[in-house]
């Protein structure tokens, strides 16, 4: 099986549990304050993956103050583009990665540059050598 056949990257519940596993090893964590252990919302007036902090109330998803938070798009397109940048020795154009994910260039344009800023460095060294 190839990597683009992962269900990540074709099934957003498999997605975003793919995502909290990785996010979250020791079971959800607030980003609001800290704490670990949240209650899963239930019902149908709650989506899948919504979360609400024991003390402090706030609720929350796995999304939360990372790269993917606040997109319409879904998160199984995005772990795909985050993998596909990643993954590729030359870089990839934005139209090629539209192509790809089956996505407006606007919206491919966006999510490139949101990626691109995640894993740009905080601090960056002098560039060249040893000093």
């Amino acid at each position: 099986m190839s990597d683009l056949q992962n269900p990540i990257f074709h099934n957003d519940a498999k997605a975003r549990k793919w995502l909290e596993g990785h996010l979250w090893p020791d079971g959800p964590v607030c980003p609001h304050c800290g704490t670990i252990g949240a209650t899963a919302l239930r019902g149908k007036a709650h989506r899948p993956g919504v979360y609400q902090c024991n003390d402090c109330r706030q609720q929350f998803t796995v999304t939360v103050s990372t790269l993917y938070e606040r997109s319409k798009l879904p998160l199984s397109k995005w772990l795909m583009a985050t993998y596909l940048l990643c993954a590729s020795k030359k870089g990839m154009s934005t139209r090629q990665l539209s192509r790809m994910l089956g996505v407006s260039v606007k919206s491919t344009w966006f999510m490139m540059h949101r990626i691109r800023e995640a894993l740009r460095e905080s601090k960056p060294g002098p560039l060249g050598g040893a000093n």
